[in-house]
């Protein structure tokens, strides 16, 4: 009996010294360090146009890699796709559902064919389209900036990816302090 007892004890101990030291992070805890994070990211100078298509670029070629795998790479401090002051964001192409978000995680799972901005413009609605006709480009609406409730103009950049299982995404990213010479040479819808 003894023996079992020790057996036992010392299982259970290396499974405690295997388990992480740190209880998993929750999707709320996950997009607060997001948003704190996106706001050290912000710079004086203007954010370009190539800066964000490059970035949403790299997130659709990693997303075709590894699909929804990739989804903890867009979140938390560090991440590559938190910069210059904004973000990256995933939603569907064919239900409009946001997939991913590292800020506003409360949209995850929701679908956005509805959503309007301060001004009535169906934002998501206007995304998919473009993204259905050109396959990429820019779209204009009104949103918060990252850690503040401040509504300002943005200007995405949206293009298609495919995930590995076959599912059509939308990829986002928009810009907060843009370039104006650089954003009124921009095809905004």
């Amino acid at each position: 009996m003894k023996k079992i007892v020790n057996t036992l004890v010392v299982a259970l101990l290396l499974a405690l010294m295997a388990a992480p030291a740190f209880a998993e992070v929750s999707a709320e805890e996950l997009a607060v360090e997001s948003e704190a994070f996106v706001k050290t990211t912000e710079k004086t100078t203007p954010v370009m146009p190539e800066t964000i298509m490059a970035k949403v670029d790299q997130a659709c070629a990693l997303l075709a890699k590894e699909g929804q795998a990739a989804f903890p790479k867009f979140k938390g401090k560090g991440s590559a796709f938190l910069f210059d002051g904004t973000y990256i964001w995933i939603h569907t192409l064919k239900e409009t559902k946001m997939l991913m978000h590292p800020i506003k995680f409360k949209m995850e799972g929701n679908e956005l064919i509805g959503l309007k901005d301060e001004k009535g413009k169906r934002f998501f609605v206007a995304m998919n389209n473009l993204v259905n006709e050109k396959g990429q480009g820019w779209v204009e609406y009104f949103w918060p900036v990252p850690g503040s409730k401040e509504i300002v103009r943005k200007v995405s950049f949206v293009k298609k990816a495919t995930l590995p299982d076959g599912t059509d995404v939308v990829v986002g990213c928009g810009i907060y302090n843009g370039d104006p010479a650089a954003i009124a040479k921009l095809d905004i819808k």
